[in-house]
């Protein structure tokens, strides 16, 4: 495999990458470079911007680190093929993959500059599916990648790269199958997602472990809905001035209930989850009939405490069990 020689934080221009590494100067977001065995990323959140998403930057950090949020190609209803397929293959084939962002054009000239960010590599949640207006406006699902450090890089990231606030309010239903093609994407790799209950994943260089339980919480409660004949769905919110979409865990279409899972019963947990569900509550009055009923979803029973606080508020609680759920259907 080709050294790369950039630093993080250098500015150079995709002509330039591609004289020396290979790949194409005119092929997208998402530049594979077979001669040196690569894959370059050129980030660009000002074209979302234009046709109204701001998926794209360095989201908040979480538990593991520096996240920055990518979203893939192609016109329409995005699929993982051609560029973000090669994207995903970098999970199997070893390739690396370095990441830039648009930084301002040369004088005088139309080419835009590129500043290099750093090697990266996909979360072991490589990608979520959005939905955001192409350009005439029109509504489609699109791939947004989730980029960690690679092992042992740090990012030239810089306080404008971070995910832009969101230019309007409003609301779009998410199908929640959406979720599971996102799953079944990463089958490929050595741990399958979702198929434990945890896993270690190369995160800044380290092993971490990575909890599951949530979307196994999840997941295992669909499968009931759905054998019960319930339809479900979740929702993307977007608030005016805050980066990044809120999306509930799910909505039960067919009981009118708001639900929100949490992987552990814990009291920090539980309070979590309410607030959640009151913030959300208050977007979706005009897209859910009257008389939204919210429910936290948990692995196991929390203390009494915990539970006599979710029903002076008026929050259902519903627990898996062995058998089931207990606490299903809410009354």
């Amino acid at each position: 495999m080709t050294t790369f020689d950039l630093a993080p934080g250098d500015v150079t221009t995709r002509e330039a990458v591609a004289q020396k590494y290979g790949g194409s100067v005119f092929s997208g977001g998402i530049v594979p470079a077979e001669a040196s065995k690569k894959v370059f990323v050129y980030s660009d959140p000002s074209v979302g911007e234009k046709h109204g998403y701001t998926f794209d930057g360095q989201a908040e950090d979480d538990e593991f680190g520096t996240l920055y949020l990518y979203t893939g190609a192609g016109p329409g209803d995005q699929k993982v093929a051609r560029g973000n397929k090669n994207l995903m293959d970098t999970l199997t084939n070893g390739r690396e993959i370095h990441l830039f962002v648009a930084n301002g054009k040369e004088p005088g000239k139309k080419l835009v500059k590129q500043r290099y960010i750093g090697q990266v590599v996909l979360d072991e949640l490589p990608y979520v599916m959005r939905k955001a207006p192409d350009k005439h406006g029109v509504n489609r699902q699109v791939i947004v990648f989730r980029f960690r450090p690679a092992p042992g890089a740090v990012l030239a990231l810089e306080p404008q790269d971070a995910v832009k606030p969101a230019t309007k309010s409003g609301v779009v239903d998410l199908p929640l199958d959406w979720f599971g093609q996102a799953i079944d994407a990463v089958k490929a790799k050595k741990t399958e997602k979702h198929k434990t209950s945890e896993t270690v994943a190369e995160i800044k260089g380290g092993l971490r472990k990575v909890q599951r339980r949530e979307g196994q919480l999840v997941t295992a409660f669909e499968e009931h809905l759905s054998s019960v004949g319930h339809a479900f769905k979740s929702f993307q919110i977007s608030a005016e001035g805050e980066p990044g979409p809120l999306v509930p865990d799910l909505y039960d279409i067919t009981d009118n209930v708001l639900y929100e899972a949490k992987g552990l019963s814990t009291r920090p947990n539980v309070r979590m989850a309410v607030g959640q569900l009151l913030d959300y509550r208050r977007h979706l009055k005009d897209e859910v009939p009257d008389g939204l009923r919210l429910a936290v979803l948990l692995p196991s029973e929390p203390t009494p405490d915990a539970r006599a606080f979710l029903e002076a508020e008026g929050i259902a609680l519903v627990v898996q069990n062995d058998g089931g759920f207990s606490g299903f259907p809410v009354e």
